[in-house]
């Protein structure tokens, strides 16, 4: 069955069925595990049902006939008890799974994680390393069995962040923060998208997520970043987020550390003044000028 299974999912190269990190391994196990238990229910009814009609059909003269035959013990226990006992097993896959592969729940790792935080924009994602002070565009980079904490929010319509061969998909919406931690086992490039439609450019919304071999590579990627990068401040992130469709990598280095916060915040009604300290005066200053894309153009 392991080799059938393997043939079968051998032209999956690159999706789901090609997992590259630990929660992509446990989604696909989840999906053949719960594929193969219904599986227990279905091919049986498919077969006999051709059986049935075969063995029954009118020009079959040698057929059993029974027309006052209505019920039998057997047959009732067979079609009641096999799915409680397939629904049960999969209540428990289900309710372990849904746990462990909570995308809010930090992975277990001695490594620290990478913090990115991502904002899905039209049509291009960003992401924005708050703790190196960087941010790219449509390319995400990382090293390798090192945990990803992402932090995700939308400034347009809800999109879906999803990068097949490492595992989860979860919506970005703007006002809303939603988590993410995945982990790569194996250096290389995965693709990244939106799966969700979310306008004319949706189908070019797609990004780069690259795996390093090493934390040195990672640290050379970062100051290639640092290298060629653009400042982004409140002024060049408004012009960043204007509708775009295929855009290609860009480097940038964070000139407001609050930026996400200030873009989660512009949708948040009354948060703007809930100013108790200096930070939130700046946080409240950036958010307003974020609400206000027109007048900061002109």
């Amino acid at each position: 069955m392991s080799l059938g299974l393997a043939a079968l999912l051998s032209g999956c190269s690159g999706g789901i069925l090609d997992p590259k990190g630990p929660v992509a391994a446990d989604e696909k196990n989840l999906i053949i595990t719960a594929t193969v238990l219904m599986l227990l229910v279905v091919i049986p009814v498919i077969i006999l049902t051709l059986v049935f009609a075969w063995k029954y059909r009118a020009s079959n003269t040698d057929a059993v006939y029974t027309p006052k035959w209505a019920h039998s013990n057997k047959i009732e226990a067979v079609v009641w008890i096999i799915p409680i006992i397939i629904v049960m097993a999969l209540a428990v896959v289900a309710w372990q799974t849904t746990h462990k592969l909570d995308p809010y729940r930090p992975l277990d790792s001695d490594k620290k994680p990478v913090n990115v935080q991502v904002v899905a924009l039209n049509w291009k994602w960003l992401f924005i390393y708050p703790d190196l002070g960087i941010a790219s565009v449509n390319q995400l980079a990382f090293p390798k069995g090192v945990p990803v904490n992402f932090r995700i929010t939308s400034d347009v319509a809800m999109n879906s962040f999803f990068i097949p061969q490492l595992g989860g998909q979860i919506y970005a919406m703007a006002g809303m923060e939603t988590k993410l931690h995945l982990l790569a086992d194996e250096a290389g490039e995965y693709n990244g998208m939106s799966a969700n439609y979310s306008g004319g450019g949706f189908s070019g919304m797609k990004f780069k997520a690259i795996a390093t071999q090493t934390p040195e590579e990672f640290e050379a990627w970062v100051k290639q970043v640092k290298a060629q990068a653009k400042p982004l401040d409140a002024q060049s992130y408004l012009a960043l987020a204007a509708p775009s469709e295929n855009n290609p990598p860009a480097y940038y280095t964070v000139a407001e550390p609050r930026l996400f916060d200030a873009v989660l915040h512009k949708y948040m009604a009354g948060r703007q003044s809930l100013a108790a300290s200096d930070e939130d005066l700046k946080l409240a200053a950036l958010t307003r000028v974020l609400c206000q894309p027109k007048a900061a153009k002109e």
